[in-house]
């Protein structure tokens, strides 16, 4: 079979790093999904994913502001300071072109403060284009959400005393109002915390424990070096129990995929961007904008995170595979190199790159400037993802093509620094191709 060419545009050295010794030949059987851990046998270098090869950007970093924020800043180019005004511009509309504002944000939003809060909010459907209805729209979710909160965050006994002053207080409005606790008696016997019934509140509430410590612990590993999520400050821990309320009430709103480890890695960018909205109303009720927000990203990555659908041709499996034919498609030789020759197989690296959408590849600034680019895709971030995925391989082929199973897989669980604009460039020269 002839081996189909790699565009000449991918051999500049511009896309590759020198490859590093290889290292020895490590045999491998079918794999699990979860990917193998490769022990190493000293402390790794601490990479930086900065921006660091074009010389016409200053890259982007996390930086902590006298207030206690994780800022992310950076001096704008004149390309981002002209696609600034163009969004700004767009934004000011009565009516804005959803079109032309994707194409905008799909080359990455300036970093200037509420830009990017108000484009995501719209490019997640969460705001209509017609900025007349906003309002209205943010007063109806905001209001939802809280009611959301008053349903599902009240303890059982809340419940229990809601229900019985319910049906009591019409008639018994006086002996109402001077009772405060419930007799045994008076306790409906499927309310009763011993009750076993299915419909019971205390045996929900007890099933949900697990999943709720669960949230706790994950929420308080979210990015540990960032002060906004992880410090002894009662901002940070009011933006961990914000965190905490929004995956409880999707679990629970959501029976059929409940919470998985990982959600908060999604949910974290998402609160981090509409909370420091400089807008102090909006700031406010970050909580519940980011909520529907996430909910709508969940829309289109939900399956991935049901484990019953595993092997379905809309589980993780399938998805992966669809980037082993995207990578083969484009770059063959790649292809048969890192999954016949050395034997990576996909599952190893790309199940975390897919279900987290590349949170732990790069540094937060960086995957901010990626999810502009998968919001953007008005078909959704699935296929976008995907090809950032390959594009993430191919700007590492001449590494990957030196290497063997064990050099190539420490390569790819610990991506290493690029261009994100180059990244995303290439990415989309898939698109144009595939068109």
């Amino acid at each position: 079979m002839m081996k189909k060419n790699v565009p000449d545009w991918l051999n500049s050295s511009l896309w590759s790093s020198p490859p590093p010794p290889s290292a020895a030949a490590v045999s491998s059987s079918t794999p699990p999904l979860h990917p193998p851990i490769i022990e190493e046998e000293e402390d790794p270098p601490v990479t930086q994913h900065s921006p660091i090869t074009d010389p016409t950007e200053t890259p982007i970093d996390d930086h902590h502001s006298d207030d206690g924020y994780d800022a992310v800043s950076s001096l704008p180019s004149a390309d981002e300071i002209s696609r600034q005004a163009q969004i700004m511009a767009e934004l000011s509309k009565r009516v804005i072109d959803m079109r032309e504002l994707r194409r905008l944000a799909c080359q990455g939003i300036p970093d200037s403060p509420g830009i990017r809060s108000i484009v995501w909010k719209l490019l997640l459907r969460y705001l209509p284009p017609d900025r007349g209805l906003w309002s209205s729209e943010l007063a109806n979710k905001r209001s939802q959400y809280k009611q959301f909160k008053d349903d599902i965050l009240m303890n059982p006994s809340e419940i229990t005393r809601k229900m019985y002053n319910s049906t009591s207080c019409d008639t018994h409005d006086a002996e109402w109002k001077s009772r405060t606790i419930l007799s045994r008696s008076e306790i409906p016997h499927g309310e009763h915390p011993l009750s076993l019934g299915k419909t019971s509140v205390w045996n929900q509430f007890f099933q949900d424990t697990e999943i709720i410590d669960q949230i706790d612990r994950d929420v308080k590993r979210t990015h540990p070096d960032m002060r906004f999520f992880c410090d002894d400050s009662q901002f940070a821990k009011s933006n961990q129990d914000a965190l905490k309320n929004i995956l409880i009430i999707f679990a629970k709103l959501n029976p059929g995929v409940r919470y998985v480890q990982g959600m908060n890695e999604i949910l974290a960018p998402l609160f981090y961007v509409l909370k420091n909205d400089p807008d102090e109303e909006n700031a406010a009720f970050a909580e519940a904008d980011a909520f529907f927000c996430f909910v709508e990203i969940m829309s289109g990555f939900r399956d991935n995170f049901v484990q019953q659908l595993d092997n379905s041709v809309v589980g993780i499996r399938s998805t992966i595979t669809r980037l082993s034919q995207l990578l083969r498609e484009h770059d063959e030789e790649l292809w048969r190199h890192l999954e016949l020759t050395s034997k990576v197989n996909p599952q190893f690296y790309a199940f975390r790159w897919i279900t987290l959408l590349l949170t732990q590849e790069f540094n937060f600034a960086d995957s901010l400037h990626i999810w502009d680019t998968l919001l953007s895709d008005p078909d959704g971030p699935q296929e976008t993802l995907l090809r950032v995925c390959c594009a993430m391989l191919i700007l590492i082929r001449r590494r990957l093509l030196a290497g063997d199973f064990t050099s190539n897989l420490k390569l790819l669980q610990n991506y290493p620094s690029t261009n994100i604009s180059h990244l995303l460039y290439v990415a989309n020269k898939f698109r144009v191709q595939s068109v």
